[in-house]
């Protein structure tokens, strides 16, 4: 329904003119020149993938921030304000909850035992299985994560190219994207996954912030016009358009008080200390108070950025209410529909070469955090004694591979999306959840207990991601089997249910006594 939704709205959208491509085209070669010159240094894998820790924390940290931010929230947190309100923001809250524990208890570990991915962590605890386990869940879990980041990246590329997005079109964008986005991170690895971030959070934030702009010289009487507007409306729920506070206790409900400090608080902790993919970019820090430090930064920075984004849906939504309607009052569409029919040429490729940026920020480091861990976690240990060389190419080959399996994976991702009826934030929340919640099981009982096995750590992990899928699923199940629960009962939001799934796979990971400590080994030995 959603991509039929697209299709019809795409019949009217303007078309890009020379300027607009001229921007666009500049945007991409400087991004790909950026990962040629930070290729000029790598010898080994190590460089290729930490960078050898000479990365300044700032720059991790904008990194970190670029990468958060993918186009999941560049379309998805406008369509959150436009449809709803301003709840989505209590979710920053979580973000520094869990910032705070991970540079307390999980970076001092990593840096300890100076792991180039955090699964090795898990190996010095329990031994090699463990940690191979846990690679595993992190590669099915990122290839279905970022595949849906770059399915709705390629949705306005589409609409440029082909002015529709039927099956082949859409297809053949989510390959421009990809190969855009595998390209510099093959020549500059975790280097140039940084650098290029740095420069396109610039863009990003630029082009919300140009949009915010334009929308207020439009809206009669400016930002008065326009809060006068949102003190009157109502989001279909009934609360206010500019609530950002939810305190009730209905588990139905995505972003409420409760949710973000009992769930989401859980779900970016995992993100943030058992996700290869932005953990990555602490471990290139010197020191584990600087990659500490970075984190925390980028975690208070999330709030105000995250805020840009939603002022961008309050403010389509009185542009609607106050000069004219869209050509659709979809709000998953709304923020494309204005981009190409309603800004000037030149402005219009600033709009998408921000959004190319938010995609190409959290697609370059999942490439390169999917290769770590399978060349360190599974090819590493089953070839010794190589050469640095060797490695280097089998992490570049890495790169083109997962390339091709998120390719893969955005094209079932916009098949998923539409079934499920989800928001793009909600839909993309959702499917990190599975692997997730067993990986941060293991992770706390390896760090905060001294309980657990190899065999409960992989059925724990086992167990989060089958947990995470029932109960994903409790309203179907619910109907099926005639279980006579009323169905809001049984509609769980994405914090809720990384809560339980959690809750269920730590229990089974330290069930057993532990038998062994391997902390005296290199987890890679």
């Amino acid at each position: 329904m959603f991509l039929t939704m697209l299709s019809i709205a795409s019949v009217e959208l303007g078309r890009f003119g020379a300027g607009d491509w001229s921007i666009v085209a500049i945007y991409l070669v400087g991004v790909l020149a950026l990962g040629v010159y930070c290729a000029r240094k790598q010898r080994t894998a190590n460089d290729f993938f930490l960078a050898s820790h000479k990365i300044p924390a700032w720059a991790a940290s904008l990194s970190l921030l670029a990468t958060s931010l993918s186009a999941v929230t560049f379309i998805g947190a406008p369509e959150n304000a436009f449809s709803g309100n301003l709840t989505y923001l209590i979710l920053n809250l979580s973000v520094i909850l869990a910032a705070i524990v991970v540079a307390r208890f999980f970076l001092p570990a990593f840096y300890k035992h100076n792991v180039t991915t955090v699964y090795e962590l898990l190996a010095v605890r329990f031994g090699g299985s463990s940690q191979r386990a846990a690679s595993l869940m992190f590669l099915v879990g990122r290839l279905f994560a970022s595949g849906a980041r770059l399915f709705v990246a390629s949705i306005p590329l589409a609409l440029i190219l082909f002015g529709d997005i039927e099956p082949n079109h859409l297809a053949l964008a989510i390959a421009i994207v990809a190969i855009v986005a595998t390209l510099y991170t093959l020549t500059g690895g975790i280097a140039a996954v940084i650098w290029t971030d740095t420069a396109q959070l610039i863009i990003l934030i630029g082009a919300a912030l140009l949009v915010c702009v334009m929308l207020l010289r439009e809206i009669p009487d400016g930002f008065a016009g326009a809060i006068e507007t949102l003190q009157s409306a109502r989001a279909p729920d009934g609360s206010g358009k500019l609530t950002a506070l939810d305190m009730r206790t209905d588990p139905a409900i995505p972003f409420t008080l409760w949710s973000a400090i009992f769930g989401f608080s859980l779900l970016n902790l995992a993100a943030y200390g058992a996700d290869q993919d932005l953990a990555q970019r602490l471990l290139t820090c010197k020191s584990a108070a600087k990659a500490s430090a970075s984190m925390i930064f980028a975690a208070v920075m999330s709030l105000p950025i995250a805020g840009v984004f939603l002022a961008v849906g309050l403010l389509l939504y009185v542009y609607t209410q106050r000069v004219g309607p869209l050509s659709t009052d979809d709000g998953r569409q709304v923020f494309l529909v204005y981009i190409l029919q309603h800004t000037p040429a030149g402005v219009r490729g600033v709009m998408i070469a921000g959004l190319f940026a938010a995609a190409m920020s959290s697609l370059d480091s999942a490439l390169n955090a999917m290769s770590s861990a399978a060349v360190s976690d599974f090819y590493r240990p089953l070839r010794r004694g190589k050469s640095d060389g060797h490695y280097l190419l089998a992490a570049r080959l890495g790169v083109i591979g997962f390339a091709v399996l998120l390719a893969g994976c955005a094209i079932g991702a916009a098949h998923t999306q539409a079934a499920s009826g989800d928001g793009l934030i909600e839909f993309a929340l959702g499917v990190m959840i599975y692997a997730y919640a067993g990986l941060l099981a293991v992770f706390l009982t390896a760090i905060f207990t001294k309980r657990g096995t190899e065999v409960s750590i992989v059925l724990a992990l086992l167990t989060g991601f089958f947990s995470a899928f029932a109960l994903a699923r409790l309203p179907a199940i619910n109907s099926s089997l005639s279980l006579g629960f009323e169905e809001d009962a049984m509609n769980l939001s994405a914090g809720w249910r990384m809560l339980i799934a959690t809750a269920i796979a730590f229990l089974v990971a330290v069930a057993p006594r532990g038998h062994h400590d391997n902390s005296s080994q290199r987890a890679h030995s």
